[in-house]
């Protein structure tokens, strides 16, 4: 029979495994409901890799930096699905409105569509550590 401290050992580690799990599955259903198809038979992670396929080439070195640099504020382990969601949104607007060439007000844009609500205070402060003029942008902060 278990007793004393040993008990209380076990039931902290399975309280402490019960949790991880937990937060572990809550983060792979949400990768699952965003990889299922929907009306249109391709799902939001098709459509994002079909975004960045189709606007590869409008991409320069500038930009492709400027994007590294918004998306530097986020944790390491996050950034490399950060980066593809944002891509995939400015490439969804450079798609929508046909461009030849993205410019930087495309990518801020993009970005701030792209970006929850709670993280757009990171992408102010590097705006304004970049100097950039936030007035034609202020309608997407909304």
């Amino acid at each position: 029979m278990l007793s004393g401290w040993f008990l209380w050992f076990i039931l902290f580690w399975v309280i402490i495994l019960f949790g991880l799990f937990a937060i572990g599955g809550f983060f792979m259903f949400r990768k699952f409901l965003k990889r299922l198809p929907k009306e249109d038979g391709m799902s939001d992670l098709d459509w994002e890799d079909y975004y960045i396929k189709q606007t590869r080439q409008l991409w320069s070195k500038e930009q492709k930096q400027l994007l590294e640099e918004l998306v530097e504020p986020v944790p390491e382990l996050f950034r490399d699905v950060a980066r593809n969601k944002i891509a995939g949104s400015i490439g969804h607007l450079a798609f929508k409105r046909r461009v030849k060439e993205l410019t930087d007000e495309i990518i801020i844009e993009g970005y701030i569509i792209a970006t929850p609500k709670r993280d757009h205070k990171f992408l102010l402060k590097k705006l304004k550590e970049k100097e950039i003029d936030l007035a034609q942008y202020q309608q997407f902060f909304t």
